[in-house]
């Protein structure tokens, strides 16, 4: 199982907005400066998500979770969006290559197989994704935010 915090955002009927931070690969590497990998992540769109959970125990907002998601789940989606287009490419290529005998035919191939395979990735997922088992669950719950109170005391001048 997969595990990642989040915080609430609202809790409605069962029901959490949580939004889950986006983590950059290379944070934390001493040649920051000169990364281009760090430069890339910084052009990416948003650097937070917004999900709805189930989670029949009230929440408040501001309150983190520990989300979860099978790894069947992760790799399943993984091997739907990377290999569908891959697969319809080479196929589709190796068809009109057979069919035609020219390079160009294949190329064409080529480009309607990958294109073909994106739609249908794009077109299976939303029903993908209703599956129970592919959709996170919330694990733990921390601390509502107001309840941990840090109590400091000062040195008192009349003990030594």
């Amino acid at each position: 199982m997969m595990k990642e915090w989040a915080t609430v955002v609202s809790w409605q009927n069962g029901e959490a907005i949580v939004n889950c931070d986006v983590k950059s690969s290379c944070s934390s590497c001493a040649s920051r400066s000169g990364c281009g990998s760090r430069i890339l992540n910084k052009l990416g769109p948003q650097t937070s998500h917004s999900i709805i959970v189930p989670c029949e125990q009230p929440l408040i907002p501001g309150q983190k979770v520990e989300l979860g998601i099978a790894e069947g789940s992760v790799l399943g989606s993984a091997l739907l969006v990377y290999m569908s287009p891959l697969v319809g490419l080479f196929l589709v290529a190796g068809l009109f290559q057979w069919l035609f005998s020219t390079d160009i035919a294949a190329m064409v191939g080529a480009l309607l197989g990958g294109t073909g395979g994106f739609l249908l990735a794009k077109g299976l997922s939303p029903a993908l994704s209703q599956r129970e088992r592919w959709q996170p669950v919330v694990l733990s719950i921390g601390l509502p935010p107001d309840a941990l109170r840090v109590q400091t005391s000062t040195p008192d001048s009349s003990q030594p």
